[in-house]
């Protein structure tokens, strides 16, 4: 999404972009305090930044019929899920809300950095573990079992697909630079798709390692149709699960 600015594809305007590389809860966490004016979040941290930051109208990371899994050494059924330990990628995540979805009530959990989950069931530290990111494609290469795919599971009781991760710009731009950003922005992931090679070799340096052949089948699950424009069913489906536990306002930039 982020090539056509690096590459000096798409014009840039009046902005001038610096890429700010975390984990998904590191921007969750930023975002309570509106560091950055423009960021990746979870959409389950959306009602709580909500005063700060408004949804951009593209930049989703969405699918339907798959999504964050849980992983365990043996096979389990997923209702053992209850009455054992999970290891989550933060509590903040929407797949951490997912699961408590699933689950129905609260669960026994610890939060582990999104990457070393793996290790932590691998190495028996952890009964189970909630994989995001490459980690959905990756477990078996490990031993591991999945237990449940929480995307799955979503579209079963939806029909929608699952919203995970949502790009937000600053309120306090104003509307006028917003619009404007947003107009870059959707440039940006435009061009991506575009020249899908040469994005896709740009996106392999933060890759974590994985081969070029599982690079394209992961960004291929989530930068898709939906993540150039929310559409009807996209808006739905952020709706749906961004209100579940709060009162938010569901804004997008015009």
């Amino acid at each position: 999404m982020f090539w056509g600015l690096a590459s000096g594809t798409v014009d840039p305007r009046q902005f001038e972009f610096e890429h700010v590389l975390a984990d998904i809860q590191t921007l969750n966490e930023w975002a309570l305090e509106g560091q950055l004016e423009v960021t990746a979040i979870s959409l389950h941290a959306y009602p709580y930044v909500q005063q700060h930051y408004a949804i951009l109208p593209h930049g989703a990371s969405m699918g339907r019929g798959y999504g964050p899994i849980v992983v365990a050494r043996e096979p389990l059924d997923p209702e053992a899920l209850r009455d054992i330990e999970i290891a989550v990628p933060g509590k903040m995540t929407t797949a951490f809300l997912a699961l408590r979805l699933f689950l129905g009530s609260e669960y026994s959990y610890r939060e582990v950095p999104f990457d070393q989950i793996i290790c932590e069931v691998k190495q028996g530290k952890a009964e189970a573990g909630l994989l995001i990111h490459e980690g959905q494609l990756t477990y078996a290469q490990h031993g591991l079992h999945r237990v449940l795919d929480l995307g799955d599971w979503w579209e079963i009781e939806t029909g929608l697909p699952l919203p995970l991760g949502i790009n937000v710009a600053r309120r306090d731009l104003g509307l006028e630079t917003l619009h404007e950003l947003s107009e870059v922005l959707a440039e940006s992931i435009e061009a991506g798709l575009e020249n899908r090679p040469q994005a896709l070799k740009y996106a392999m340096q933060f890759g974590r390692g994985i081969d070029p052949e599982l690079n394209d089948r992961f960004v291929g699950m989530y930068v898709n149709r939906l993540t150039q424009e929310y559409g009807d069913e996209g808006k739905q489906a952020v709706e749906g699960c961004g209100a579940i536990e709060h009162h938010v306002r569901i804004e997008f930039v015009a």
